[in-house]
């Protein structure tokens, strides 16, 4: 099976998640509930697809391969001069941003609890990807950039906080 063949159907087992479970008690919430979770829903399906799919037809296999353990030398590749490790560090921070902005619009979220649960979706991550898949491994550094761009995705927020308050207030 090839490996687009696998992420569509992680893909509609998504779709068919969203539709039986989430909508619905979305919708009942009022439109502008249903729009900002609709596009946290989203934005986690994107995630997951960049870091972790294909995740369904991989779980028979999860244990058919060593685990590598995380790398807990924080910004190891990039003091070493191995690999893109500019361009990973700014693409972790960078996919983080939405979860860190969006989050307190899902639920009012503090800093601190926002730096929380991304710093535990982020950790989630990478302990789930040597499992999916046995030639990903989970580093510090990727927990570390993750969190750090939750918390630039909140201070965007705040910034934004008056004029993501009229449009929200438009769609109720």
């Amino acid at each position: 099976m090839s490996n687009s063949l696998k992420v569509i159907i992680d893909f509609i087992v998504l779709a068919i998640l969203y539709v039986v479970v989430f909508f619905n008690k979305w919708r009942t919430r009022g439109k502008a509930k249903l729009v900002v979770n609709t596009l946290m829903y989203i934005y986690i399906s994107l995630v997951l697809y960049v870091t972790l799919m294909p995740i369904v037809v991989s779980l028979p296999f999860i244990f058919n391969h060593p685990y590598i353990p995380m790398n807990m030398i924080p910004f190891d590749d990039y003091l070493s001069g191995r690999g893109d490790t500019v361009r990973q560090i700014i693409l972790n921070v960078i996919m983080m941003m939405p979860f860190g902005f969006l989050l307190p619009l899902v639920k009012k979220q503090s800093l601190l609890s926002c730096l929380f649960w991304t710093f535990l979706f982020s950790l989630g991550i990478e302990l789930t990807q040597p499992l999916v898949n046995g030639f990903r491994a989970a580093d510090i550094t990727d927990l570390i950039t993750n969190t750090i761009g939750g918390l630039l995705g909140y201070l965007l927020y705040l910034v934004f906080k008056p004029l993501i308050n009229k449009i929200m207030s438009h769609l109720e």
